[in-house]
């Protein structure tokens, strides 16, 4: 890959990143204010369940399997059929989508009791906990229409280069749960029903947020066009294998709440609070370069450039290790000041901030895992190979649950998130293995001698963070200024002695994002 293309990759990565850094600071502050307002009990139990259904959709396809299957078909179109080919495909898809989502949405409501009992079997049938997660899940399963055009809209518009409107989206969402928590849920008999109401009118939001940029590229979609235009069999065939193959992570969460319920209570909010706090470089660095790259690998792809789709693949692994090993080091080393700074206050109390923080811990071990799987996935997509993926992911499910039931026995909740990772890890070597044998990988010693450089930069940061808050971290772990600017100290550190050791050890990609921080200063 030219290093033109690096930079296109980089940029775009850093719009879509920007933008879930925004949205996912509001995650957080929507977070504390869920763990203020209701703690880790029952209530929130039940509104983390029923979140959880559609939040899977909204991973599946928003993050997942629409987009990726059809960014590579959109794309194949736009270059050997022409734009006005492409835009038809793009208009017959929301009108055949539109009709779809309908559909799912009609049978959810009508179905919710079915899908509590599958995604929470620990929750009584007779208790008012379930009940209470039936109806929340129908108040917010319409949230899959509007979420669903948002995805497809994002294929669209990321084909076409542009990637800000797709990105800020949630950013809509968080603040309409925000509002909702501090303005509807007061009034309300069941207070936490005002949260299901915040994430509909979210939905609705980041629609109405894409209809004006699809306009700007001539995507007229009320025009006249073909109800199942060619294309789609082919980004049906794609998506049908690829909504598992890309949702391996989210089904091993899923796997984990569904265990958890088996728990104590409180149990499924621990691992929802820790899981929230790993998606949020989760997101920010690994999700966003998937993203970006995504039209990069598929038209490399499509013109069989495997010598640059092997660079681009490279340069993406080697980026984004350089940024998720030492945010795994730091959520693990710095793990229960991150829970008790931003969740301990009101119904949320030490013990909650203790048996999150152990799960933060062993999900944390995965990151890098969750991130590097996120760039291979991308790969296969873009050969318009789906079965990898799902022949893959079959298996790190399958460990998943296997591991889970066996290390919850003594480990409870943080054997869940430990199965998570190590599963994750798995399915990662995998991916890796299939894609050698594929299309060979004759990068892998610069991606490991990167890796190296990473790792052993991370480790530094790691021990010099953990020593330093040994003195400038309180003993309390309650909120405080003390533990704001404590922890503050912890990282403005720890990103010195990261940066400092990288440098010194020569790391390219330290290199790679000066000279891009340059060349916008340019």
């Amino acid at each position: 890959m030219s290093k033109s293309e690096n930079m296109q990759v980089t940029r775009a990565a850093g719009v879509v990143g920007s933008a879930t850094l925004f949205s996912r600071m509001l995650g957080v502050i929507r977070d504390m204010i869920i763990a203020c307002l209701f703690g880790a009990g029952g209530n929130s139990d039940a509104f983390f369940v029923a979140f959880r259904i559609p939040n899977l959709f909204r991973r599946l396809f928003a993050e997942g399997s629409l987009s990726i299957a059809f960014i590579p078909v959109f794309t194949e179109y736009l270059t050997r059929q022409g734009r006005d080919e492409a835009l038809h495909m793009a208009r017959s898809a929301i009108r055949l989508l539109s009709a779809i989502l309908v559909v799912i949405v009609v049978g959810g409501v009508v179905l919710a009791p079915m899908m509590v009992r599958v995604f929470a079997p620990g929750f009584d049938p007779m208790s008012g906990q379930f009940s209470l997660t039936v109806t929340l899940t129908r108040i917010m399963f319409p949230y899959l229409f509007f979420i669903g055009l948002v995805a497809l809209c994002m294929g669209i518009l990321n084909s076409l280069g542009h990637f800000a409107a797709p990105a800020f989206a949630p950013v809509f969402l968080n603040v309409a749960i925000i509002g909702s928590a501090l303005l509807v849920s007061p009034h309300l008999n069941r207070p936490v029903v005002g949260l299901a109401i915040g994430v509909l009118i979210g939905g609705l939001l980041q629609l109405l947020l894409q209809i004006p940029f699809l306009l700007s590229q001539r995507i007229i979609f009320w025009k006249a066009a073909t109800v199942c235009h060619a294309g789609l069999k082919k980004v049906g065939r794609l998506m049908l294998p690829a909504i598992f193959g890309t949702a391996v992570y989210q089904i091993n969460i899923l796997a984990g709440t569904l265990l958890a319920s088996f728990l104590e209570e409180g149990s499924v909010s621990y691992l929802y609070y820790a899981d929230r706090l790993v998606q949020f470089p989760l997101g920010i660095f690994a999700i966003a370069m998937a993203t970006a790259v995504m039209p990069t690998l598929s038209r490399q792809a499509l013109g069989k450039k495997y010598d640059a789709l092997n660079d681009t693949v490279a340069y993406s692994l080697n980026l984004v290790f350089f940024i998720t090993v030492p945010s795994m080091v730091g959520l693990m080393v710095l793990n229960e000041p991150i829970v008790a700074l931003l969740f301990q206050r009101g119904a949320f109390d030490a013990e909650s901030t203790r048996q999150t923080a152990a799960a933060l811990f062993y999900y944390g071990m995965g990151l890098w895992a969750f991130s590097a799987v996120r760039i291979v996935v991308s790969i296969f997509y873009a050969l318009q190979d789906a079965r990898t993926p799902v022949k893959t992911g079959v298996v790190s499910v399958a460990v998943n649950i296997a591991l889970g039931i066996i290390l919850m026995k003594s480990m409870g909740h943080c054997g869940i998130a430990l199965s998570a990772s190590l599963a994750s890890t798995l399915n990662l070597i995998l991916l890796v293995a299939a894609l050698v044998r594929r299309i060979g990988f004759p990068q892998w010693k610069s991606v490991t001698l990167s890796a190296c450089k990473t790792m052993t930069g991370s480790a530094i940061m790691g021990a010099c963070v953990w020593l330093m808050a040994r003195w400038v971290i309180p003993a309390s772990d309650k909120p405080s200024a003390p533990l704001f600017w404590g922890f503050s100290g912890c990282v403005v550190f720890g990103v010195a002695v990261y940066a400092a050791s990288c440098y010194v050890l020569k790391s390219p990609e330290l290199e790679s994002l000066s000279r891009e921080e340059n060349g916008k200063r340019e």
